[in-house]
This record gives structure tokens, C-alpha cells and sequence, in this order.
């Protein structure tokens, strides 16, 4: 239900399944990432302290992004940091993945409505760098 898409010892992304479940807290990122993602799970009653958010400076150097699966089927296709296609992953719906490095593309297999999150602001053109892939290449969807 948890999938860590890692190439060369690199995590490229993480795959959480819908049918995930786990009572309390679980994170699912290493700390050191600039995009977290956890799973809660709370019974009803929980109280969850009033907070704020403190002023901490961060440096980002790579957008990552957070997909979640409403409805519909999406395929993400994995590259790894040099553009080699590596495999793909279906999702559905409920499904979240976390792009964390590498390249990826998408083809959507049924109608999709999905949300994304990444670190901002958006810096249009420079944010990504579009490449094609190898048409002759065979997709190899795993899971």
C-alpha cells in the first residue's frame, strides 16, 4: 500500500494506495525532503492542539509535487535524472504520489480529476525543463 519508486538508490517518488490505513500518525518522507507527506488516522474526539507555524528559512532547489487521485485513472511513467524511462504506475482513485526527483510523464486513462500540491511561487518556464521520450521504448507498468 506504500511504494517507495527509487532508481540507483534515489528516491524518485512515493505511492501511497488508497486502501491505506494506519491508526495515528505515519510519515512517509525522510525528513530532510522539502515536501512532506504523512497519513493521520484519528478516532472521533481527538483534539489536535491550536497552532502556528513558525518563521523557519528553507532553501528548495527542486519543485516537488503531490498528486491526489479523485476520480478517474492516471498512468505516471518514471524517469530517472539522466530522462531513461524506468517503468510506470497506475493510480486511482484515492491514490496520492509524491514526485520527489527524476523526470516523469502522465497519460490520463480514464476522465481525471486530481489535485496538486508543490512548493511555490511558480516560476513558469524555468521551473521544468520538457524532454521526449523514446517512442520505440515498451512501457513496463509494474504494481
Amino acid at each position: 500500500m506504500i511504494e517507495e519508486i527509487v532508481d540507483r538508490g534515489m528516491l524518485l517518488a512515493i505511492i501511497v494506495r488508497n486502501e491505506y490505513d494506519k491508526p495515528g500518525i505515519s510519515f512517509f518522507t525522510p525528513n530532510e525532503l522539502s515536501q512532506q507527506l504523512a497519513y493521520m488516522h484519528h478516532p472521533q474526539g481527538k483534539l489536535i492542539e491550536p497552532h502556528v507555524h513558525n518563521e523557519v528559512k528553507r532553501e528548495v532547489s527542486y519543485t516537488q509535487e503531490v498528486l491526489f487521485i479523485k476520480r478517474g485513472k492516471l498512468r505516471v511513467d518514471f524517469y530517472s535524472v539522466e530522462r531513461e524511462y524506468l517503468h510506470s504506475r497506475v493510480l486511482l482513485p484515492g491514490d496520492v504520489v509524491l514526485l520527489a526527483t527524476g523526470g516523469h510523464g502522465f497519460e490520463v486513462l480514464e476522465e481525471l480529476q486530481m489535485i496538486e500540491v508543490k512548493q511555490g511561487p511558480y516560476s513558469g518556464d524555468h521551473d521544468k525543463t520538457r524532454f521526449k521520450p523514446e517512442v520505440d521504448q515498451p512501457l513496463r507498468i509494474l504494481g
